[in-house]
């Protein structure tokens, strides 16, 4: 198993959490794009999201934009990046658990 999995992120403009994230200027949600990094431990490890040791949301990510979503190994934990560009729009720490 490579140390690091990259992947594409992209939120669907009709996403139905984006009309309540704000209406008018749609953000996507923090805990969508966590949901993405969920699927991708999932996909590169096989293992469930159990707990967010840390999450930070520098810059927003808007519907129909792709984002590069990379995790890597720290030890008992998973880090994770997102970012638009050179622009970081995310970043934290993750542990998974067996599926």
């Amino acid at each position: 198993m490579s140390p690091t999995y990259r992947t594409s992120v992209r939120i669907d403009p009709s996403h139905p959490s984006l009309p309540g994230h704000f209406p008018g200027q749609p953000l996507v949600p923090g805990v969508v794009l966590l949901e993405a990094v969920a699927n991708a431990l999932r996909d590169w490890r096989g293992q469930r999201l159990a707990r967010i040791a840390e999450a930070k949301f520098v810059a927003p990510l808007l519907p129909g934009e792709t984002a590069e979503l990379v995790l890597s190994e720290s030890g008992a934990r998973v880090r994770f990046e997102l970012r638009r560009g050179e622009l970081l729009l995310a970043r934290g720490a993750i542990e998974g658990a067996a599926a």
